[in-house]
């Protein structure tokens, strides 16, 4: 489980496996204002835009495949094990398990995104 508080914060607790903790990357859990999660893993947007995840690294845990692609965030999405995040110029990008559509090459081109939903395994775009 993940609490934001209202400064800003994160609280987590229940199984590390699944992102129940968040010491390795708590320094980093300031000014979030946004949180969401795959099955196993959180991920969240800091106010300057920049992107914090962690749990299992399958499920979305680990975004520093695309860490650099991930600034200027505006929204996060999740499916059952990956993440998307729509960049304020209206891209995207995805990371996580490619077969819950963390791995999105083919629709790279897409521009002017303005919201993604997910189901448990993929990701639509409009």
């Amino acid at each position: 489980f993940a609490a934001l508080l209202a400064d800003g914060r994160v609280v987590t607790w229940g199984d590390a496996d699944y992102g129940g903790d968040s010491n390795t990357v708590q320094e980093q859990l300031t000014d979030v204002q946004q949180i969401r999660c795959t099955a196993s893993a959180f991920a969240v947007i800091c106010a300057d835009g920049h992107v914090v995840a962690w749990g299992d690294p399958e499920s979305g845990g680990d975004c520093t495949s695309v860490q650099d692609q991930l600034v200027e965030v505006s929204k996060l999405c999740a499916s059952g094990g990956a993440f998307a995040a729509i960049l304020k110029g209206g891209s995207v990008v995805t990371w996580g398990n490619p077969e819950a559509g963390g791995e999105s090459s083919e629709v790279q081109h897409l521009l002017n995104v303005r919201e993604v939903v997910a189901s448990g395994g993929a990701f639509a775009a409009i």
